[in-house]
Order: C-alpha cells, then structure tokens, then sequence
C-alpha cells in the first residue's frame, strides 16, 4: 500500500497503484467503504488485469487517515484528489466512481478538465437529496450522529443482512459519515447531474437491475449517456460480481457500449 500526504496538511491517505499498459483508472468508493476493501478483486479481473488500477481510501475511510478538521464534503475530497493525481504526473486518467464516489469523480472531472479520458460512474448520486441511507444519516445532527447515530447505523446495516457494508462502515470515522452523508443531501452547483451532461469527455454508466429505477436509466439514455446494466445485482456489484463489474468498466474504457447487460 501507498502513501500520499495531502498538501499543507497533517494527514495521510493511502492506496494501492497497480502497474499496467494504458491509461491509469482511478477508483473512488462510495458512503461507508474503502477502496482497499471494495475493488481489489474487481481490480484482479482478466479483463482488467492489464491496465494500471488506483484504488484510493478516501481520507475518513479504510486505512487512510481520520481527521477531525475536515468537513468531508465531496467538493474537499475532489480536490486533495486533483492534487493526488497531478502529483503521480499523469497525462491522461479514467475516473470511476461508484455511489457518493460518483459525484467526487464528476466534481473531480470538472476540475480536472482535458486530463481526464473517460468518466464511469457505478450507481452514481447524480442530484442532491441522497439516497435513502444518506438521508437517515443527515437527519443527524452532527454531535447526535457521533453519539449515538453511528453505532446504531451500524447495527442497522447488521440488523439487514449487510454484512460486508458494516465491515467497511466499522472502519470509517463517523465524522465522515455524517460530513458526506450531509454533503450529498445538500448537492452542489451546479449539480452533478449539470456536469455529467456537460462534460466533453466520453462517459458511461453502470447499474444493478435490483437497485436502479427504469425511468433514471430512461433519463440518462434520453441524454445520450451510454448505460450497461448488470443482470441480477443490486448496489454493491464490486462485492456481489467483480467479474461482471470489471467486464463492464473494461467495455467502456474500451470505447464500447456494444451490449446493454451483462
């Protein structure tokens, strides 16, 4: 595992950066996971294999540090991460981003301007409001979250049968929690959506039949954002199948939206 220090900053996050041919995909996770802990196997895949993977732990998750001060919007979090990127001095870069990673990819995207080769997004927040975990989340007051909201989010998620969800969430500081969840409720401008439909780059969208609704995926068609969807997966396709998931980005990366499910 890799280590990179935020500029002007006393904290660490930490990744993996695996060697490959091509242009390097960066992989962002969503609400209460860590990279480390979500892509490795999707990262393994064959149809992967041969490209340059960076899986990061956003700071607040998996082994990267857990600062106080830091409000963990996803504006923030995009913005150590351009650094990151500029610091590894590459020309060109693929952006994934599953969930709340989404729309750190898109706010990323945008600031990262001709750099950024091919934006994918996995079950992405595109508008703000959140998600219905994200919206329990923010309904916290920050000092109630830390106090008592945390621990009980997770016996919820237990409570559910989300077993490998409160695994990740267990290693993520609930000051994070709330800031992002806070973060996606509250949106941005302009919105994620706005940047996803302005972007110049080539992009594409990956869903879940058992999670994603048919007139979101109606929208995005409608305007002309490729998608795949995934036969038989909800949310956390990288957990419930990696192969599939990785077919999925390859065939985008690979300029191809030649099928419509996987």
């Amino acid at each position: 595992m890799n280590v990179y220090r935020i500029p002007d900053k006393d904290f660490f996050m930490r990744y993996h950066d695996f060697p490959g041919e091509g242009t390097a995909i960066l992989f962002i996770h969503g609400l209460g996971c860590a990279g480390s802990f979500d892509y490795p196997e999707v990262a393994a895949q064959a149809s992967l294999a041969n490209r340059r993977r960076i899986l990061v732990d956003l700071i607040g998750s998996g082994f990267s540090d857990k600062p106080e001060k830091f409000d963990y919007s996803v504006r923030s979090h995009a913005l150590y991460l351009k650094q990151f990127l500029e610091s590894l001095g590459l020309q060109r870069v693929v952006l994934y981003g599953h969930s709340l990673g989404g729309a750190i990819a898109l706010t990323l995207a945008a600031l990262l301007g001709a750099t950024v080769e091919r934006v994918i997004l996995c079950e992405a927040n595109l508008d703000r409001g959140g998600g219905l975990f994200s919206k329990s989340i923010a309904e916290y007051t920050f000092s109630d979250f830390i106090e008592t909201g945390f621990q009980e989010a997770a016996a919820n998620l237990q409570k559910n049968g989300n077993e490998m969800w409160r695994s990740s969430f267990a290693l993520t500081a609930p000051g994070a929690i709330h800031g992002e969840a806070v973060s996606l409720v509250n949106g941005d401008t302009p919105s994620w959506r706005e940047i996803l439909y302005s972007l110049k780059c080539p992009t594409g969208f990956i869903a879940g039949t058992k999670s994603f609704p048919e007139p979101f995926i109606e929208e995005l068609e409608k305007s002309n954002i490729p998608v795949i969807t995934i036969k038989d997966v909800g949310h956390f396709m990288a957990w419930e199948a990696p192969d599939q998931l990785a077919m999925a980005i390859a065939a985008f990366c690979n300029q191809g939206d030649f099928f419509k499910n996987i």
